[in-house]
């Protein structure tokens, strides 16, 4: 694969399957390329760039839970793989820890959207329903204020990503959740 060549859905969900078991986090890496696809529409971003930046994002925190290793262990697999460079240095700046600044809009966007994206999740989970269709962006923003509440959810990283983003934190809350629901049936199964 040549340096700028972006691999397909296939083959970036086939690394997904064989690096992670667990559904939920499945399920995770899967909101988040919902979430990134929309915010590409919206920016005028590679729909397909940014959906597979978001989808992959995770994808080695089974073999790499700590913060030594992921995501940069990870992001020298893809590297391997001939991954792009602008993918690879948003999955590494998704995480603070690495110091690798978000200089894009899409390493900006996955940013913004992985905690929440989890934050989301956890929130459609305690509705009667089990359903993101259920989750309105106001109990969501009551929730982020609950430290009991998702206690794994990095607050800080929630807010710090809309505004990196340039977005107002309850907009880029209804967005995202509003992307997620578009797909709910999907992501729910």
């Amino acid at each position: 694969m040549s340096e700028e060549a972006l691999p397909t859905r296939e083959q970036a969900l086939a690394l997904v399957h064989e690096w992670i078991a667990s559904p939920a986090l499945r399920r995770h890496c899967r909101c988040v390329e919902v979430a990134m696809r929309a915010y590409a529409r919206r920016l005028g971003g590679d729909e397909e760039r940014w959906g597979l930046a978001g989808l992959v994002h995770d994808f080695d925190w089974e073999r790499h839970p700590d913060l030594e290793r992921h995501p940069v262990e990870g992001v020298a697999v893809l590297r391997t793989l001939g991954w792009p460079d602008d993918v690879c240095r948003a999955v590494l700046g998704h995480a603070t820890h690495t110091g690798v600044p978000r200089e894009t809009p899409m390493a900006k966007a996955l940013y913004a959207c992985d905690e929440l994206c989890g934050f989301l999740v956890a929130c459609s989970l305690v509705m009667p329903d089990r359903s993101l269709a259920s989750v309105e962006p106001a109990s969501v923003r009551k929730k982020l204020k609950r430290a009991d509440f998702a206690r794994n959810v990095n607050r800080d990283d929630i807010v710090r990503g809309a505004a990196e983003l340039g977005v107002d934190l309850d907009e880029h809350v209804a967005f995202v959740l509003e992307a997620l629901k578009s797909e709910r049936e999907a992501l729910e199964a």
